[in-house]
């Protein structure tokens, strides 16, 4: 995932019940193998919106197991703040929208994202681990920390 901020504004996809996650969301997605993970999210990023990030920077990983399925899910979260290109005209996972940081939490955005968004902006990496039950959709156990 990364999140692309020009001055006070950031840009964010209005992803539709069809594409699953819906709601407002940085760009991002899965990586090909055998691709870096830094190198994914700037490909998803030019696929998503049409631009291409020059300054990218770690901010932290968030990831999810599931222990009962076996599943570890794992994302790299990526800050921008330089760019190139233009805004594609039909965009593929959703509306396109630059928006002030400061108000974005305001727009119906999923839980996890809305939980995540501030942390792109703070100093320093963060790192959240999830451990849950999908058969009863219940956290069995958390993680979080920050770093400077």
């Amino acid at each position: 995932m990364c999140m692309i901020q020009d001055g006070e504004q950031v840009l964010l996809i209005n992803r539709p019940d069809t594409k699953g996650f819906p709601g407002y969301i940085a760009p991002g997605g899965k990586v090909d193998f055998p691709e870096s993970i830094v190198d994914a999210a700037i490909r998803e990023v030019k696929e998503e919106t049409g631009l291409l990030v020059t300054e990218i920077v770690y901010k932290g990983l968030t990831e999810f197991c599931d222990p009962g399925d076996n599943l570890r899910y794992m994302v790299f979260n990526y800050l921008a703040t330089s760019f190139e290109g233009e805004l594609l005209p039909n965009p593929p996972e959703g509306e396109l929208l630059w928006v002030n940081k400061d108000q974005a939490l305001e727009l119906p955005m999923q839980d996890w994202f809305k939980e995540r968004f501030p942390l792109f902006f703070r100093e320093g990496t963060f790192e959240k681990s999830s451990v849950w039950d999908s058969g009863t959709d219940t956290t069995l156990k958390e993680t979080f920390k920050l770093y400077p």
